[in-house]
């Protein structure tokens, strides 16, 4: 962890239990390291909610998450 430089955008699914058990532990680390962060919890979506090749696909939440990623770069990656 101490060795991330760059912001991370976290999206993660509310219905992946096996992710989302370890969450508070990341976010303990990631505060630990001073890593800037920022977390979304996309709810009623599924591991994969961005994959529109499966049945998890979720494409409100996908949207949602592709522009908030979007207006990450242009924030970081413009300036």
């Amino acid at each position: 962890m101490a060795k991330i430089k760059a912001p991370l955008l976290i999206h993660y699914a509310a219905l992946d239990d096996r992710l989302n058990a370890r969450w508070p532990d990341f976010e303990a680390a990631l505060k630990a390291n001073g890593v800037k962060y920022e977390m979304h919890i996309y709810p009623g979506t599924n591991h994969g909610f961005h994959n529109d090749t499966t049945p998890r696909y979720d494409e409100a939440a996908a949207k949602l998450a592709w522009s908030r990623t979007l207006a990450l770069f242009n924030e970081k990656l413009r300036n």
